[in-house]
């Protein structure tokens, strides 16, 4: 009587994870009926999303179309697609991007069934994040000879760095906005000004363009110091031969890139599958591989020194919902400073 009970338990489980198992099966057969997908993004095509997309059209068939552009010029982009009745993109990140689409209301609330840390996830389902930015310095290896590289924000404001140190000045995490926040959160209103008041005459150069291209500027020799970059992009040029290194200067500002399918997607089933194969273990790892953070617990980066942790180096982790709500607020003190 006992195996007869159990072998029926045993059918009954199958029976109940069979839709689970169908439902994943039906969404890859709707996604390869519709042939496409487009992806905007704000990750480097060169990185991580020329391979992801080619392994998942080497998997599933269906050609993938990306367009990549900052945070801010991907939000416009899709409002204005969505004021016009022409949405194109299905699925959008940025570390901003989902939340201020969300209020919008033209994200949908889905997300891929990954078990992700609360902080990688939206707790009512409109995003989900697919990867980890940690912000610090670079610099430029040949200009500043090893054990002479800045330790503390104070050793910032030494006069050999004055005129030949860089940010971007566009509003963002990774920007001199993004900087004056964090030493904000750090040492408070009244010592943080004292402190910019200092840095501001350094002479930072304010440059309209990506933490990416500023650091490109640090290595071509523009400049020295590149502030508040993706410490991530100083290994993967390094490791192309670039004079480049990454400082740990404590705290660091660690964000994450929200991922969320469009409401009104072309191709929603495509758009889900795709969101899907990122947060994958095999979407993790080509991540992994392209020298960026996954988020994913089972996949570690490739030099696992970038994250910050207990006996590595100390960060401050800011929600997406409050880099929205408080770069207003940072932009106006970094205005007053180093406009």
């Amino acid at each position: 009587m006992r195996s007869h009970i159990t072998s029926g338990l045993a059918a009954l489980a199958l029976l109940a994870a069979a839709p689970a198992l169908a439902a994943d099966q039906a969404l890859i057969d709707a996604a390869k009926k519709e042939g496409a997908v487009t992806w905007y993004t704000t990750s480097i095509i060169d990185q991580f999303v020329r391979p992801a997309a080619e392994a998942f059209e080497k998997k599933y068939g269906i050609k993938v179309a990306y367009a990549r552009s900052n945070a801010v010029e991907m939000e416009l982009r899709v409002l204005n697609e969505a004021r016009a009745g022409r949405m194109q993109a299905d699925i959008v990140d940025g570390t901003t991007t989902s939340i201020v689409l969300k209020k919008q209301n033209l994200v949908e609330k889905w997300t891929p069934a990954v078990d992700l840390p609360e902080r990688y996830r939206d707790p009512e389902g409109y995003w989900m994040a697919s990867q980890e930015y940690v912000l610090t310095p670079g610099y430029n290896t040949d200009l500043v000879p090893k054990g002479t590289e800045p330790r503390t924000w104070e050793d910032l404001l030494d006069p050999k760095y004055k005129g030949r140190m860089a940010w971007n000045s566009t509003p963002s995490s990774s920007a001199g906005q993004g900087f004056v926040g964090l030493v904000l959160m750090e040492y408070g209103e009244a010592r943080a000004r004292d402190y910019f008041s200092k840095l501001a005459k350094q002479n930072v150069v304010g440059i309209k363009a990506a933490a990416r291209q500023v650091l490109d500027q640090v290595i071509a020799g523009e400049y020295f110091i590149a502030l508040q970059i993706f410490n991530n992009h100083a290994p993967i040029s390094k490791w192309r031969g670039a004079p480049v290194g990454w400082l740990k200067l404590e705290p660091a500002l660690a964000v994450v890139l929200p991922m969320s399918l469009t409401k009104g997607a072309p191709h929603p089933n495509a758009g889900k599958l795709l969101f899907e194969f990122i947060l994958s273990e095999e979407g993790q790892k080509i991540m992994a591989d392209s020298g960026e953070l996954p988020v994913l617990p089972s996949v570690t980066p490739k030099e696992p020194d970038l994250r910050p942790g207990p006996g590595n180096y100390r960060a401050t982790y800011m929600a997406p919902e409050k880099l929205v709500s408080d770069v207003a607020a940072w932009t106006k003190i970094y205005d007053e400073y180093f406009k």
